[in-house]
């Protein structure tokens, strides 16, 4: 049975594999299991300036993956005297990011459910493969040295590379330009609603990849994207 199931897994995989040129990946949280890190670092951050944050994981996930101003305006509004202190937002996330940074060298962050699989078949089928981040190459570099099946995916845009965040789709154009050839097909994966609607405005077939039910998942649902709980669940029904 068990030989069965597996042969019948990779055939359904072969299926739509080789219907697409690019693949493109969001990270955090797609890819890696980072996020609970960076919820973390916003923690750790806080309590360096006095201040105790008290965002539920799903609280933070739901202000964080809606628009990239969120988490500023939320924890400006909750902690106005943090304001005062600290009107510039540049500097906080610096100590956020310092804070997450020391977190890697501790912590050695896991690859998210079917991430691995995935990659090895699309490396196997010599696919080209873009993760387009949010995050910054030194925020990645640590991680892929712990998990160096990340080394298969040929081709990074990160937050150095283009201007506007998600949901603008600037960074998956960027992608788009530099990495698929004329007449080829794309798809792309994102875990977060911004991520996705920046997908779906670059026009790439997109899979939405989630548990939580965030309120915009109907309307980016209603403009072409299909919805799996884990990469995992992609892999078998799509």
């Amino acid at each position: 049975m068990f030989f069965f199931l597996t042969y019948h897994f990779k055939g359904f995989l072969m299926q739509w594999i080789h219907d697409y040129d690019l693949y493109l990946f969001d990270f955090d949280g797609l890819l890696v299991n980072t996020e609970s890190l960076h919820y973390k670092a916003y923690q750790t951050m806080c309590a360096g300036r006095g201040f105790k944050l008290l965002w539920s994981f799903p609280q933070y996930a739901e202000i964080a993956h809606t628009d990239p101003k969120a988490i500023r305006r939320q924890m400006y509004k909750d902690f106005p005297k943090l304001f005062d202190a600290e009107p510039h937002w540049d500097v906080l996330y610096k100590e956020k990011t310092e804070a997450y940074l020391n977190s890697l060298k501790g912590d050695e962050v896991e690859l998210m459910p079917g991430t691995e699989v995935l990659l090895r078949e699309l490396e196997k089928r010599h696919k080209k493969m873009c993760v387009v981040t949010n995050s910054r190459w030194e925020m990645i570099e640590p991680i892929i040295d712990h998990n160096p099946v990340l080394g298969l995916i040929q081709h990074w845009v990160t937050r150095e590379d283009y201007g506007q965040p998600k949901p603008d789709p600037e960074c998956y154009r960027t992608a788009i330009e530099r990495y698929l050839s004329p007449g080829g097909r794309v798809i792309g994966f994102e875990d977060s609603p911004r991520g996705l609607s920046a997908l779906l405005s670059a026009e790439v077939e997109s899979i939405f990849i989630t548990l939580i039910d965030y309120l915009e998942t109907p309307k980016l649902l209603d403009r072409g994207a299909k919805r799996f709980g884990s990469l995992d669940e992609f892999m078998q029904q799509f």
